[in-house]
């Protein structure tokens, strides 16, 4: 259990199942159509920030830029925003529309609830109403995922799937 494996583990169960999964590392924040690569999804768009919370993987506890980032291809920085669900959610918004939009991993886990915010030196409220999200997964999601494409496969809209263990 790696915290870099998440992506890899939710797409191969929710394969395993039975259902297609695409996914597209990393989105050129400055052209949104880069998600338009396969398609409109079928039941939605699960999105993560990374591995890492942006803000962390961008800046220094000394607020910082840090001059790599381990988790992009040759170390480069820069090709994840700040606060990347909350652009990447827009981003879905900006493409799809209304399509069921799931938020998980470590940015959401950590800031599902107001939370201080270090870099601005404000409380913000959850990331789950800045990402125009309809659902967010915390924790290890690979059980709620199942449950969340079975109910959304069968009609249920994705913000009604809030009592869902993990959401």
């Amino acid at each position: 259990d790696h915290p870099s494996f998440g992506c890899a583990i939710i797409t191969r169960v929710l394969e395993d199942a039975g259902y297609r999964v695409g996914i597209i590392a990393q989105p050129k924040v400055d052209d949104p159509e880069s998600l338009q690569v396969m398609g409109r999804p079928g039941l939605g768009v699960l999105v993560s920030s990374g591995v890492v919370d942006s803000m962390v993987n961008h800046y220094t506890s000394a607020k910082k830029l840090r001059s790599r980032d381990v988790y992009s291809p040759g170390g480069l920085r820069g090709r994840r925003p700040d606060r990347a669900l909350i652009r990447y959610g827009q981003m879905v918004r900006s493409q799809f529309g209304r399509i069921p939009l799931i938020i998980g991993g470590v940015e959401a886990s950590l800031r599902r609830f107001a939370h201080y915010d270090f870099w601005s030196d404000s409380v913000r409220r959850s990331i789950l109403q800045d990402s125009a999200a309809d659902l967010l997964v915390f924790g290890e999601g690979e059980r709620t995922i199942l449950d969340i494409a079975r109910y959304l496969g069968q009609g249920i809209r994705a913000e009604r799937l809030n009592a869902l263990p993990g959401t």
